[in-house]
């Protein structure tokens, strides 16, 4: 698979079990996971247990319809950027968001090595208060 296809595959499984099999599966031991400053998960994670729990846990526990649509994405040697909109309620308060967002893929040897958020935090952290 290309770089292109492997993060495609991330984003558009049948489910999002599939998604989280196929991330999984592709990435690194080692992966930098960087979630961006002033995002309520803000935080870098290294590893699969790490960003299990500091972010896909706490996306499924305390969001509904937490998802990242994905508009389009850019693809060059080992990087790989998609883009597009977050959207949710969040449980404590009822309220949803809308939110521009892109991430920055860098993969090496068919594995992601680092994962980068880049994301208009506000609406996010206006949908908890």
């Amino acid at each position: 698979m290309t770089n292109l296809e492997i993060i495609k595959s991330t984003y558009e499984g049948a489910s999002s079990e599939e998604n989280g099999r196929n991330l999984e599966k592709y990435l690194s031991d080692k992966v930098k996971w960087k979630e961006a400053d002033g995002f309520p998960l803000a935080g870098t994670y290294i590893g699969f247990e790490q960003i299990s729990k500091h972010v896909f846990h706490r996306l499924a526990t305390e969001w509904t319809d937490y998802k990242f649509v994905v508009e389009d994405y850019v693809a060059e040697g080992n990087k790989v950027f998609a883009y597009g909109t977050y959207s949710g309620v969040f449980n404590n308060t009822g309220r949803s968001f809308n939110a521009r967002v892109a991430h920055l893929w860098t993969l090496e040897n068919s594995k992601i090595i680092k994962f980068e958020q880049f994301v208009d935090s506000a609406p996010v952290n206006a949908a908890m208060q």
